[in-house]
């Protein structure tokens, strides 16, 4: 029966969310040695900051979302979201505004940077929950269903694009995309969705000389291997040197003098390096085990808005670790994501924290019986 008295939280999520974190800071500490060896950058600054932030800042939002009754968030949906759309257009803000590898997308608030797009995710997909959960049994009605869906994803895609980025955006309309599936959306309006995308993306391909140059590498990444090919280059030889069992942790030989961005969006290539194809396994099999636990806890939510919230969040964890080791291996085009819990940057751990904090509170009310 449905009950509104809390149960304890998922404890196979709760474990693998702190493995997760634990082996995520290892392998980020490892990598983060090869920047600090060749470019003299701080260890305080990278090391320190993303404990604070990423983990100690991510596992206390973690503990207070996990017992932050999640149907409360329905009244505040659209303040969050609000607040979230505020907060990434600010980085337009001459001062305030932070320009990093030709895309602004960062806020500088002095101590430290922060992305307000990570919490854009989080107020997208709680407010596209609301929405749809309330127009549950409308969502057949194009001014119910199509029409607000295409409305909430533009907004948000809106000003990502102008950022430029490009990434987030496409892991915000991926989960979009799923939870306006979960939601009951017919198949007229999903094939609509996808052949809108599809001209999207499209356009954005003509228009964004970067992008196209992204995909050209992908599709033939030895035409420019000391130019657009070079990242993808110096992972695939990172990866094929870790061989069956790697290297062995901090071994890695490409973080220090050959590999992009080893504690960003390079840094399963690193990992993969130390631990090769057996630690690789165990790391894909431990985020796809952690997703499909998160689907797992969706099904027997105890209500639509519960399952549309969950299915949300674990959509955008999956299709950013999709993105980002596919990019790694030349299965996907670089994006530039992060890995979630190793990637440099304490605003997108504690983002995905705070994301699984809600997720663990919706397991405390598991039920077979839903209500709208």
């Amino acid at each position: 029966m449905s009950t509104n008295k809390p149960k304890s939280v998922d404890t196979v999520l709760l474990l693998l969310i702190a493995l997760l974190v634990v082996t995520g800071f290892m392998i980020f500490y490892s990598a983060s040695l090869g920047l600090i060896a060749r470019d003299g950058a701080s260890f305080v600054s990278v090391t320190v900051g993303q404990f604070l932030f990423g983990v100690v800042g991510g596992g206390s939002v973690l503990f207070l979302m996990s017992n932050v009754y999640y149907r409360h968030l329905r009244r505040f949906a659209l303040y969050l979201f609000s607040l979230a759309l505020l907060a990434t257009t600010a980085v337009f803000i001459p001062g305030l505004g932070l320009t990093h590898g030709g895309a602004t997308r960062w806020l500088d608030i002095g101590i430290t940077t922060v992305q307000p797009s990570e919490f854009l995710k989080i107020g997208f997909v709680i407010y596209l929950a609301t929405w749809l959960s309330g127009v549950h049994d409308k969502i057949d009605d194009w001014r119910f269903g199509l029409i607000p869906f295409a409305s909430i994803v533009g907004i948000a895609g809106l000003i990502l694009l102008l950022q430029p980025d490009t990434g987030s955006f496409l892991i915000i309309a991926a989960a979009g995309m799923a939870i306006f599936i979960a939601a009951g959306a017919r198949l007229r309006d999903i094939l609509i969705v996808i052949a809108g995308g599809i001209l999207l993306i499209s356009v954005v391909v003509m228009m964004r000389p970067y992008v196209l140059d992204r995909l050209t590498t992908f599709l033939d990444p030895e035409a420019d291997p000391l130019g657009s090919g070079y990242q993808i280059q110096q992972s695939l030889i990172a990866v094929g040197s870790g061989g069956a069992s790697g290297r062995g942790f901090g071994q890695s030989i490409q973080k220090f003098a050959y590999l992009p961005e080893p504690i960003g969006d390079s840094v399963f290539a690193v990992y993969a390096e130390e631990f090769g194809f057996v630690g690789s396994f165990v790391l894909i099999a431990g985020l796809v085990f952690l997703t499909l636990r998160g689907y797992r806890i969706a099904t027997d939510a105890r209500d639509i808005f519960g399952t549309l919230l969950v299915v949300g969040f674990m959509t955008l964890i999956i299709a950013q670790t999709f993105l980002n080791i596919g990019a790694m291996i030349g299965v996907a085009p670089l994006s530039g994501l992060p890995l979630p819990f190793i990637s440099h940057g304490g605003t997108a751990l504690m983002a995905t924290l705070a994301s699984l904090g809600i997720v663990l509170n919706v397991s405390k009310y598991r039920s077979y019986r839903r209500s709208r």
